[in-house]
Protein backbone atom coordinates (compact mmCIF):
# COMPACT_ATOMS: atom_id res chain seq x y z
CA UNK A 1 0.00 0.00 0.00
CA UNK A 2 1.04 3.63 -0.89
CA UNK A 3 1.30 5.73 2.53
CA UNK A 4 -0.51 9.02 2.36
CA UNK A 5 1.78 12.23 2.52
CA UNK A 6 2.39 14.70 5.71
CA UNK A 7 1.22 17.60 5.09
CA UNK A 8 4.07 20.56 6.22
CA UNK A 9 3.88 20.98 9.74
CA UNK A 10 6.70 22.94 10.70
CA UNK A 11 6.07 21.95 14.41
CA UNK A 12 5.97 18.15 14.06
CA UNK A 13 9.20 18.65 11.55
CA UNK A 14 10.70 20.36 15.11
CA UNK A 15 9.89 17.61 17.00
CA UNK A 16 11.45 14.91 14.27
CA UNK A 17 14.97 17.25 13.92
CA UNK A 18 15.44 17.66 17.87
CA UNK A 19 15.13 14.25 18.36
CA UNK A 20 16.91 12.74 15.71
CA UNK A 21 19.68 15.04 15.70
CA UNK A 22 20.10 14.32 19.65
CA UNK A 23 19.90 10.30 18.72
CA UNK A 24 23.35 11.17 16.85
CA UNK A 25 25.07 13.12 19.68
CA UNK A 26 24.09 16.35 18.65
CA UNK A 27 23.23 19.32 21.06
CA UNK A 28 19.96 20.82 20.48
CA UNK A 29 17.80 23.73 22.30
CA UNK A 30 14.87 25.76 21.19
CA UNK A 31 15.05 29.07 20.90
CA UNK A 32 12.06 29.83 19.84
CA UNK A 33 8.68 27.96 18.43
CA UNK A 34 10.19 27.86 14.90
CA UNK A 35 13.83 27.91 15.89
CA UNK A 36 15.98 25.04 17.07
CA UNK A 37 20.37 25.91 17.92
CA UNK A 38 22.23 23.03 16.96
CA UNK A 39 25.80 21.89 18.10
CA UNK A 40 26.84 19.17 16.36
CA UNK A 41 29.87 17.08 15.19
CA UNK A 42 31.16 13.50 14.10
CA UNK A 43 27.67 11.83 12.65
CA UNK A 44 25.13 14.79 13.05
CA UNK A 45 27.72 17.05 12.03
CA UNK A 46 27.98 14.95 8.41
CA UNK A 47 24.51 16.48 7.70
CA UNK A 48 26.18 20.00 6.62
CA UNK A 49 30.12 18.69 5.93
CA UNK A 50 31.26 15.27 4.66
CA UNK A 51 34.35 15.58 7.62
CA UNK A 52 32.32 16.01 10.67
CA UNK A 53 34.28 18.69 11.94
CA UNK A 54 32.08 20.82 14.87
CA UNK A 55 28.88 22.82 13.02
CA UNK A 56 27.09 25.20 14.89
CA UNK A 57 23.93 26.67 13.36
CA UNK A 58 20.21 27.79 13.94
CA UNK A 59 17.59 25.97 12.11
CA UNK A 60 14.41 27.65 11.07
CA UNK A 61 11.19 25.77 10.47
CA UNK A 62 9.55 27.79 7.88
CA UNK A 63 5.95 27.80 7.11
CA UNK A 64 4.90 26.01 3.44
CA UNK A 65 3.51 29.13 1.99
CA UNK A 66 7.08 31.17 2.82
CA UNK A 67 7.95 33.34 0.08
CA UNK A 68 11.29 34.48 0.93
CA UNK A 69 14.56 33.23 -0.83
CA UNK A 70 15.56 29.30 1.01
CA UNK A 71 18.73 28.51 2.84
CA UNK A 72 19.21 24.50 2.40
CA UNK A 73 21.48 24.82 5.25
CA UNK A 74 19.78 27.29 7.93
CA UNK A 75 16.00 26.44 6.98
CA UNK A 76 13.58 23.44 6.99
CA UNK A 77 10.93 23.85 4.16
CA UNK A 78 8.79 21.41 1.64
CA UNK A 79 11.41 19.14 -0.26
CA UNK A 80 14.73 20.23 2.30
CA UNK A 81 17.54 18.06 1.24
CA UNK A 82 18.16 17.94 5.35
CA UNK A 83 14.78 16.24 5.81
CA UNK A 84 16.08 13.34 3.26
CA UNK A 85 19.94 13.54 4.70
CA UNK A 86 18.73 13.18 8.45
CA UNK A 87 16.48 10.23 7.63
CA UNK A 88 19.14 8.75 5.50
CA UNK A 89 21.47 9.26 8.98
CA UNK A 90 19.12 7.60 11.29
CA UNK A 91 18.33 4.73 8.80
CA UNK A 92 20.36 1.72 10.56
CA UNK A 93 22.88 -0.26 8.67
CA UNK A 94 22.86 -2.61 8.14
CA UNK A 95 19.18 -3.06 8.75
CA UNK A 96 18.31 -4.94 11.24
CA UNK A 97 15.34 -7.91 10.99
CA UNK A 98 12.85 -7.55 13.85
CA UNK A 99 10.05 -9.83 14.33
CA UNK A 100 6.13 -9.62 15.66
CA UNK A 101 3.63 -11.90 17.01
CA UNK A 102 0.27 -11.11 16.21
CA UNK A 103 -2.54 -11.89 19.02
CA UNK A 104 -4.65 -14.74 18.46
CA UNK A 105 -7.94 -13.75 18.60
CA UNK A 106 -9.66 -16.87 16.19
CA UNK A 107 -11.09 -19.52 18.12
CA UNK A 108 -9.14 -22.49 19.57
CA UNK A 109 -10.99 -25.00 17.22
CA UNK A 110 -10.10 -24.87 13.91
CA UNK A 111 -12.47 -23.80 11.11
CA UNK A 112 -15.92 -25.90 9.96
CA UNK A 113 -14.86 -27.74 7.26
CA UNK A 114 -17.81 -25.93 4.99
CA UNK A 115 -16.44 -23.11 5.78
CA UNK A 116 -12.75 -23.73 4.86
CA UNK A 117 -14.24 -25.08 0.81
CA UNK A 118 -16.09 -21.89 0.80
CA UNK A 119 -13.01 -19.95 1.09
CA UNK A 120 -10.82 -22.24 -0.66
CA UNK A 121 -13.42 -22.01 -3.72
CA UNK A 122 -13.25 -18.67 -3.60
CA UNK A 123 -9.70 -18.07 -3.90
CA UNK A 124 -9.58 -21.13 -6.22
CA UNK A 125 -12.87 -20.68 -8.73
CA UNK A 126 -11.13 -23.61 -11.17
CA UNK A 127 -11.61 -26.13 -8.14
CA UNK A 128 -13.83 -29.17 -9.11
CA UNK A 129 -13.06 -31.46 -5.93
CA UNK A 130 -12.10 -30.47 -2.47
CA UNK A 131 -12.01 -32.64 0.44
CA UNK A 132 -9.69 -32.76 4.05
CA UNK A 133 -7.20 -35.06 3.78
CA UNK A 134 -6.86 -35.48 7.68
CA UNK A 135 -6.81 -33.54 10.91
CA UNK A 136 -5.61 -29.90 10.47
CA UNK A 137 -2.99 -28.85 12.81
CA UNK A 138 -1.21 -25.67 14.63
CA UNK A 139 0.75 -23.48 12.32
CA UNK A 140 2.29 -20.81 12.41
CA UNK A 141 2.48 -18.40 9.20
CA UNK A 142 4.72 -15.78 8.21
CA UNK A 143 4.43 -12.25 6.69
CA UNK A 144 7.32 -10.41 5.79
CA UNK A 145 6.42 -6.34 6.03
CA UNK A 146 8.81 -3.87 4.39
CA UNK A 147 8.50 -0.27 4.08
CA UNK A 148 10.49 1.26 1.52
CA UNK A 149 10.86 4.37 0.46
CA UNK A 150 10.99 4.98 -3.16
CA UNK A 151 12.62 7.71 -5.35
CA UNK A 152 11.43 7.77 -9.26
CA UNK A 153 14.23 9.66 -11.15
CA UNK A 154 13.02 11.49 -14.39
CA UNK A 155 12.22 14.64 -15.68
CA UNK A 156 10.80 15.81 -12.26
CA UNK A 157 11.88 13.73 -8.81
CA UNK A 158 9.05 12.27 -7.77
CA UNK A 159 9.17 10.49 -4.01
CA UNK A 160 6.65 7.35 -2.25
CA UNK A 161 6.42 5.61 0.77
CA UNK A 162 5.02 2.22 0.29
CA UNK A 163 4.25 -0.51 3.24
CA UNK A 164 4.54 -4.24 1.54
CA UNK A 165 3.32 -7.25 3.56
CA UNK A 166 4.41 -10.49 1.60
CA UNK A 167 3.22 -13.90 2.38
CA UNK A 168 6.23 -16.49 3.27
CA UNK A 169 7.48 -18.28 1.28
CA UNK A 170 5.89 -17.55 -2.21
CA UNK A 171 5.37 -13.67 -1.75
CA UNK A 172 1.76 -13.38 -2.63
CA UNK A 173 0.46 -9.61 -1.05
CA UNK A 174 -1.60 -9.07 2.14
CA UNK A 175 -2.91 -6.03 1.92
CA UNK A 176 -5.27 -6.14 4.98
CA UNK A 177 -2.09 -6.86 6.81
CA UNK A 178 -0.27 -3.90 5.49
CA UNK A 179 -3.16 -1.42 6.31
CA UNK A 180 -3.86 -2.83 10.03
CA UNK A 181 -0.28 -3.38 11.12
CA UNK A 182 -0.75 -0.56 13.36
CA UNK A 183 -2.75 -1.14 15.05
CA UNK A 184 -1.95 -4.52 16.47
CA UNK A 185 -0.44 -5.07 19.73
CA UNK A 186 2.75 -7.70 20.16
CA UNK A 187 1.87 -10.47 21.38
CA UNK A 188 4.18 -12.31 23.74
CA UNK A 189 5.65 -15.81 23.27
CA UNK A 190 8.53 -18.14 24.37
CA UNK A 191 11.73 -18.05 21.63
CA UNK A 192 10.84 -21.98 21.36
CA UNK A 193 7.42 -21.73 20.44
CA UNK A 194 7.36 -20.32 16.74
CA UNK A 195 9.92 -22.02 14.73
CA UNK A 196 11.06 -18.59 12.64
CA UNK A 197 12.17 -18.85 9.18
CA UNK A 198 15.87 -18.54 8.00
CA UNK A 199 16.49 -14.65 7.18
CA UNK A 200 17.00 -14.98 2.54
CA UNK A 201 18.13 -11.75 1.92
CA UNK A 202 18.40 -12.76 -1.72
CA UNK A 203 14.98 -14.32 -2.33
CA UNK A 204 13.15 -11.36 -0.07
CA UNK A 205 14.68 -9.04 -2.17
CA UNK A 206 13.33 -10.45 -4.85
CA UNK A 207 9.89 -10.34 -4.14
CA UNK A 208 10.01 -6.92 -2.48
CA UNK A 209 11.06 -5.69 -6.14
CA UNK A 210 8.40 -7.94 -8.08
CA UNK A 211 5.96 -6.58 -5.43
CA UNK A 212 7.07 -2.82 -6.08
CA UNK A 213 7.05 -3.10 -9.19
CA UNK A 214 3.60 -4.10 -9.77
CA UNK A 215 2.57 -1.28 -7.34
CA UNK A 216 4.75 1.42 -9.07
CA UNK A 217 3.54 0.26 -12.13
CA UNK A 218 0.54 2.98 -12.84
CA UNK A 219 2.46 5.67 -11.88
CA UNK A 220 5.36 4.41 -13.76
CA UNK A 221 3.22 4.26 -16.93
CA UNK A 222 2.35 8.70 -16.24
CA UNK A 223 5.75 8.98 -15.93
CA UNK A 224 6.80 7.13 -19.48
CA UNK A 225 4.07 9.43 -20.98
CA UNK A 226 5.59 12.57 -20.21
CA UNK A 227 9.26 11.33 -20.92
CA UNK A 228 7.92 10.17 -24.39
CA UNK A 229 6.76 13.89 -24.97
CA UNK A 230 9.43 15.88 -23.61
CA UNK A 231 11.85 13.11 -25.54
CA UNK A 232 9.97 13.30 -28.66
CA UNK A 233 10.14 17.19 -28.44
CA UNK A 234 13.56 17.62 -27.66
CA UNK A 235 14.34 14.77 -30.84
CA UNK A 236 12.12 17.01 -33.23
CA UNK A 237 13.95 19.96 -32.45
CA UNK A 238 17.36 18.31 -32.87
CA UNK A 239 16.28 16.94 -36.04
CA UNK A 240 14.56 19.83 -37.59
CA UNK A 241 18.01 21.83 -36.63
CA UNK A 242 21.13 19.22 -37.90
CA UNK A 243 18.77 18.32 -40.88
CA UNK A 244 18.75 21.79 -42.49
CA UNK A 245 22.17 22.06 -41.72
CA UNK A 246 23.37 18.92 -43.16
CA UNK A 247 21.29 20.22 -46.57
CA UNK A 248 22.68 23.34 -46.17
CA UNK A 249 26.35 21.89 -46.79
CA UNK A 250 25.38 19.30 -49.13
CA UNK A 251 24.06 21.81 -50.95
CA UNK A 252 27.19 24.26 -50.87
CA UNK A 253 29.08 20.86 -51.59
CA UNK A 254 27.12 20.58 -55.13
CA UNK A 255 27.40 24.21 -56.11
CA UNK A 256 31.36 24.38 -55.70
CA UNK A 257 33.85 23.18 -58.16
CA UNK A 258 36.72 23.55 -55.84
CA UNK A 259 38.06 20.22 -54.37
CA UNK A 260 39.34 21.77 -51.25
CA UNK A 261 36.55 23.36 -50.21
CA UNK A 262 34.15 19.62 -51.15
CA UNK A 263 36.77 18.52 -49.01
CA UNK A 264 36.42 20.52 -46.31
CA UNK A 265 32.70 20.89 -46.13
CA UNK A 266 32.70 17.04 -46.33
CA UNK A 267 34.40 17.05 -43.04
CA UNK A 268 31.96 19.68 -41.88
CA UNK A 269 28.85 17.23 -43.23
CA UNK A 270 30.73 14.18 -40.94
CA UNK A 271 31.28 15.92 -38.07
CA UNK A 272 27.57 17.47 -38.25
CA UNK A 273 26.09 13.74 -38.46
CA UNK A 274 28.22 12.68 -35.65
CA UNK A 275 27.12 15.63 -33.59
CA UNK A 276 23.57 14.78 -34.75
CA UNK A 277 23.91 11.13 -33.37
CA UNK A 278 25.19 12.16 -29.98
CA UNK A 279 22.57 15.13 -29.16
CA UNK A 280 20.20 12.19 -29.64
CA UNK A 281 21.97 9.80 -27.49
CA UNK A 282 22.33 12.32 -25.01
CA UNK A 283 18.82 13.18 -24.87
CA UNK A 284 17.67 9.36 -24.71
CA UNK A 285 19.91 9.13 -21.91
CA UNK A 286 18.44 12.29 -20.03
CA UNK A 287 15.16 11.05 -20.28
CA UNK A 288 15.90 7.84 -18.67
CA UNK A 289 13.55 6.67 -15.79
CA UNK A 290 15.94 5.51 -12.76
CA UNK A 291 13.84 3.96 -9.85
CA UNK A 292 16.18 3.88 -5.87
CA UNK A 293 13.83 1.76 -3.36
CA UNK A 294 15.24 2.44 -0.09
CA UNK A 295 14.15 -0.25 2.31
CA UNK A 296 13.41 1.51 6.27
CA UNK A 297 12.23 -1.50 8.06
CA UNK A 298 12.16 -5.34 7.74
CA UNK A 299 9.78 -6.91 9.94
CA UNK A 300 9.08 -10.77 9.93
CA UNK A 301 5.47 -11.31 11.09
CA UNK A 302 4.28 -14.53 12.94
CA UNK A 303 0.52 -15.43 13.35
CA UNK A 304 -1.45 -18.73 14.42
CA UNK A 305 -2.85 -20.60 11.61
CA UNK A 306 -3.63 -24.73 10.53
CA UNK A 307 -1.26 -26.64 8.62
CA UNK A 308 -4.52 -28.90 6.60
CA UNK A 309 -3.62 -31.91 4.37
CA UNK A 310 -5.89 -31.65 1.19
CA UNK A 311 -7.02 -33.91 -1.68
CA UNK A 312 -8.16 -31.21 -4.22
CA UNK A 313 -9.16 -31.98 -8.44
CA UNK A 314 -7.79 -28.78 -10.53
CA UNK A 315 -7.22 -28.89 -14.37
CA UNK A 316 -8.32 -32.18 -14.32
CA UNK A 317 -5.38 -33.01 -11.95
CA UNK A 318 -5.86 -34.69 -8.82
CA UNK A 319 -3.04 -33.80 -6.33
CA UNK A 320 -2.80 -34.43 -2.45
CA UNK A 321 -1.27 -31.56 -0.53
CA UNK A 322 -0.63 -29.78 2.69
CA UNK A 323 -1.44 -25.93 2.52
CA UNK A 324 -1.43 -23.12 5.44
CA UNK A 325 -5.39 -21.48 6.28
CA UNK A 326 -4.78 -18.60 7.88
CA UNK A 327 -7.83 -17.03 9.94
CA UNK A 328 -7.60 -13.52 10.35
CA UNK A 329 -6.83 -13.32 6.42
CA UNK A 330 -9.41 -15.71 5.97
CA UNK A 331 -7.48 -17.01 2.84
CA UNK A 332 -5.17 -19.94 1.91
CA UNK A 333 -1.43 -19.88 1.44
CA UNK A 334 -0.60 -22.72 -0.53
CA UNK A 335 3.62 -22.24 -0.55
CA UNK A 336 4.37 -23.97 2.47
CA UNK A 337 7.91 -24.71 3.24
CA UNK A 338 9.54 -27.71 2.70
CA UNK A 339 6.44 -28.68 0.52
CA UNK A 340 7.33 -28.61 -3.42
CA UNK A 341 3.66 -30.41 -4.29
CA UNK A 342 1.60 -27.18 -3.26
CA UNK A 343 3.69 -24.78 -4.83
CA UNK A 344 2.43 -27.17 -8.23
CA UNK A 345 -1.26 -26.23 -7.23
CA UNK A 346 -0.69 -22.59 -8.00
Amino acid sequence: MKLDRTTHNPGELLEFYEEGLTTLGALCERTWHDRLEVVAEGRAANLWNSSGMLHEVELHFAPADAAAARDAAREVFPGCPLTFQLTEALRFSPLPLERFILPDSSPARPPDSGLLEKLWRAQFSDTNRWQLAGAPKPEHNFTLLASVRCEIQAIHQHWSVHRVALLLPGGEADESLAQEIAFYQAASAADGDIAWPAPDPARWSDLLQRALGQELAGELEHVRARQETSLQRELDRIDEYFDNYESELSTRSQRTSNENSKARLGDRLAAAKAEHARRRADQVARHEIRVFPHTDMLLLVAEKAWRIPLKVERARQTRSFEAIFVPRARRWNLCVSGDQSSASMR
